[in-house]
């Protein structure tokens, strides 16, 4: 099985922290040239350090502001000025926080529509071209497994994230004959930050100790278990690899077969 990205160029966003970090150490472990981009310099200046370079790797990182569509797009422009092939890009960021959607404020999907589709949109016009060039590209989306079963409590990322879906599904088949796939994994509840919110937020609303919500979630998955975010990124990895050229526009679960739809 190729999986070998020796010589690809990836694009990781949302890449200091959870499945965006795990994706980026797994590429790189794949022999990819890998750059980050989030908000922090200085936590990516750590990340940048962790990265695999047995293969002689250049690793890079861009820090960018995904509440700011323009500062995203100046900074992706920026960068492809000085580093214009990109053969891998894998769009994330956090989600939108919680709450029930007939509560929900209309800023607060427009916000989190321009956070998630409008920079994943800017993104993949500019780099898409560069994927053309070489006759490969690879585009995977992490949303959640919300774009199958919707998620009790998180009312506008279940909304924005079956949007990116969509859009994803769309972009399959537009880009597929340049030999460009478009894929969307679909994490479950993963050990990561948000799920530690999402938790804090369950055991607030019901008034039940975080241990009683997390062990009521952990029952609901066949596996018994959180799925790690390693896991997850092993997936994404996967997509991007040559072995994988026939898989296209596709919603690819991690969840531990939490997701009761086929």
């Amino acid at each position: 099985m190729n999986l070998n990205l020796t010589g690809k160029t990836a694009l990781v966003c949302g890449s200091t922290q959870g499945i965006g970090k795990a994706t980026a150490l797994e590429l790189a472990k794949l022999g990819a040239n890998v750059t980050l981009i989030a908000r922090n310099e200085s936590v990516l200046r750590q990340t940048v350090e962790l990265l695999d370079t047995s293969a002689g790797q250049l690793h890079r990182y861009i820090v960018a502001d995904f509440a700011d569509n323009q500062n995203v797009k100046d900074a992706i422009e920026n960068y492809l000025r000085l580093c214009p092939d990109v053969h891998i890009l894998i769009n994330n960021t956090g989600g939108p926080a919680g709450g029930q959607a007939i509560d929900a404020e209309s800023e607060q999907f427009v916000k989190a529509f321009q956070m998630h589709l409008v920079n994943y949109q800017n993104i993949t016009q500019a780099v898409v071209p560069s994927m053309k060039r070489a006759g490969f590209g690879r585009i995977v989306n992490i949303i959640s497994t919300s774009v199958k079963q919707p998620i009790a409590g998180l009312g506008v990322s279940n909304t924005i994230r079956a949007a990116v879906a969509s859009w994803s599904k769309t972009l399959s088949a537009e880009l597929g004959p340049f030999a460009i796939t478009c894929n969307n994994v679909l994490p479950g509840y993963t050990k990561t930050a948000r799920l530690d919110a999402v938790l804090q937020m369950r055991s607030d609303a019901s008034g039940k100790s975080l241990e009683e919500v997390t062990e009521s979630l952990q029952n609901a998955i066949p596996i018994r278990r959180f799925s790690e975010a390693e896991e997850v990124a092993a997936a994404v990895a996967f997509l991007c690899s040559p072995a994988a050229g026939s898989i296209n526009g596709i919603n690819l679960p991690v969840d531990g077969g939490r997701t009761e739809s086929l």
